[in-house]
Order: C-alpha cells, then sequence, then structure tokens
C-alpha cells in the first residue's frame, strides 16, 4: 500500500487495514503533538484511495475486518468523497464489520447530522476524538480549537447518528498549575460525551514542539509521575459514563490497567492505589513510547 510519511493509529486498530485517504492533520495546533508537523495537510486525490482500496482487495480482501481511515482527522472530507469511499470498501472486503477514523470536534461540528446518519448508513460506525482535557484553560493553552461544550455537542451528534465515540484524554497535559482542574473536568466531560470507549495516555514532551519551547521557558512544568497517577485516580473515580470499556494500555502511559467504567471503578480504584504506594512496579520510562 501507499503510505505518505509517519503513519498512526489507535491501539485497537492493529489489526486494521489502514487507508491513507488524507495526508496530514487539518487542524495541526495542537502545542503537544507533533504527529503530523511535518505534513501539508490534503485530502488525497479519490481516485488514488480508490485505486489503493482496488489494491488492498486483492492482497487482503477476504481477510480485512476493519478499516481504520487515516490521517488526522479524516472526518474533515466531504460527504461525496467519504460516500465513495466507503461504497468501495464495501464492495472490496465482503467480511467488513467496522470503519473507523480521527475526528475532532470541529469535523462533527462542521457535518449536519443527516451528513453524519448518512455516513453511518454507508458503514462509518467509530470516530476516535481526542479531547485531551476538559478544562477550557487547558483547551485554550493547548490550542485544541474546541471547547467543553462543542465537545459535548459533538457527541451528542455522533451518537444520535448512531456513531459510536472513542474519548481520549492526556494525563499531563495541564502541567502543574491546573492539574486538578484538569483531571476533574475530564472526567465531567467523559460523562457528559458518555462514549463506548474511554482511554487515558499520559503526555510526553517531544522536542520542538510550542509546549516543548514553552517548558523549556519554565512556562510548562509536566506533573512527576506519581501526579498523574493521582490525576488518573481522580478521573476513573468520577468519570461516570452510561458503560465504557476503559483503557490505559496506550504504549505512553506507566501504569495498564483495562475495565469498563462505572462498573469496575473500584477494581481499578484499587490497583491504582497499590501503584502510588509503590506496590505495582510501572512502566520504566525506556519501554514507553508513541
Amino acid at each position: 500500500m501507499r503510505y505518505e510519511g509517519r503513519i498512526f493509529r489507535p491501539p485497537s486498530e492493529a489489526d486494521a487495514y489502514i487507508l491513507q485517504a488524507t495526508v496530514g492533520c487539518s487542524w495541526n495546533h495542537c502545542t503537544y503533538c507533533d504527529m503530523y508537523r511535518d505534513k501539508q495537510f490534503r485530502v488525497r486525490e479519490l481516485d488514488e484511495t480508490l485505486t489503493d482500496i482496488r489494491a488492498a482487495r486483492l492482497a487482503y480482501g477476504a481477510e480485512v475486518e476493519k478499516v481504520f481511515v487515516a490521517d488526522g482527522d479524516a472526518l474533515v472530507m466531504d460527504l461525496a468523497h467519504w460516500e465513495a469511499i466507503l461504497r468501495a470498501c464495501r464492495e472490496a472486503f465482503p467480511r467488513l464489520r467496522r470503519v473507523s477514523a480521527y475526528a475532532t470536534a470541529m469535523n462533527l461540528l462542521g457535518k449536519s447530522e443527516q451528513e453524519l446518519s448518512r455516513l453511518r448508513e454507508l458503514g462509518l460506525s467509530l470516530l476516535y476524538i481526542g479531547p485531551e482535557s476538559g478544562d477550557d484553560v487547558t483547551l485554550k493553552r493547548i490550542a485544541k480549537g474546541a471547547t467543553y461544550d462543542d465537545h459535548v455537542e459533538a457527541a451528542r451528534r455522533a451518537h444520535a447518528a448512531g456513531i459510536q465515540l472513542s474519548a481520549i484524554f492526556l494525563l499531563g497535559i495541564a502541567g502543574t498549575d491546573r492539574s486538578q482542574e484538569h483531571a476533574e473536568a475530564s472526567a465531567r466531560l467523559a460523562s457528559e460525551m458518555d462514549p463506548e470507549f474511554l482511554s487515558l495516555l499520559t503526555l510526553t514532551v517531544i522536542p520542538d514542539t510550542p509546549i516543548a519551547r514553552l517548558a523549556d521557558r519554565g512556562k510548562f512544568v509536566l506533573p512527576s509521575v506519581h501526579r498523574m497517577l493521582e490525576e488518573l485516580r481522580t478521573f476513573v473515580s468520577l468519570a461516570n459514563p452510561t458503560d465504557a470499556l476503559f483503557r490505559t494500555n496506550h504504549a505512553s502511559n506507566y501504569l495498564p490497567l483495562g475495565g469498563h467504567l462505572p462498573r469496575d471503578r473500584e477494581r481499578i480504584l484499587a490497583v491504582i492505589d497499590r501503584a502510588l504506594a509503590g506496590g505495582i512496579r510501572l512502566r520504566p520510562e525506556w519501554a514507553r513510547g508513541l
């Protein structure tokens, strides 16, 4: 398959066929992210993308059950582009059961409810959206481009269309000065967005990103590992989605966890408390990655 630059996908898409329908991220201003900074955003020519689907059909057609549409926020593509891609995937992969993509609140708010329903009808069933924080001060500082209320409305629209959500929050992103506000507001936002899947990642300050330059000037201080585990505990203790599959299995995390919130809350909190007390060995720095 043809790919431009580095390709990223969620851990749960490890067994998916990755289709690069866009290159880069249409927003690309988030201060902590370097995933697409070396790319100029564009939507790939539709003929190129459809050619890739045909090639994947010849190579893997009978095996493909999931398709992840990359790059950073492929939902930004217009409806006609999406319709052609989804139809082609459905024809190419007879065992296809899920098509997913990254999205932003802005992408979702840029689509009408009718357009989102049409995408779901054609097979787009899961969107990964990363508010990173529920704290509006932090969201502004990290140039997320959307507010707490924007994310709540975006989630409402997705669910109204029948599209599942995987919401992603980021430990440490508020620095030391708003750590508690970030943890509490993120739990509230996770509850209001009510995703089917919920995950936490841990911030790594990447050189040459805006947040790294702030850190170099002493204007951003990454919380200690212990403090980020406390953020994790606060989040788990307060988040109250209807029934979300909860994971901290991303390679950036010090403490891999899994279960359902809220029903497994007490078990998960007990593990976190053991880690905070030093009773569980955390993932070493050399083993952490993005």
